[in-house]
């Protein structure tokens, strides 16, 4: 999948210093998720109920 286009959005809870970041790009079925600090280096994507259950496990942390 081609994420050249994508319109990655970086966590609102980043510092400063954008260490342990990560950014969010959403497509028509999927969301792709990087490492801000090393984007070029890989990416996962989810559909887009898994990503927001994903979400929701995370909020309950």
């Amino acid at each position: 999948m081609d994420l050249s286009d994508g319109e990655w959005h970086k966590a609102s809870y980043s510092t400063v210093e954008n260490d342990n970041c990560v950014e969010l790009a959403a497509f028509l079925q999927t969301v792709a998720v990087r490492d801000s600090t090393s984007p070029t280096t890989g990416h996962i994507l989810l559909t887009r109920d898994t990503f927001r259950k994903l979400a929701a496990v995370i909020k309950t942390l």
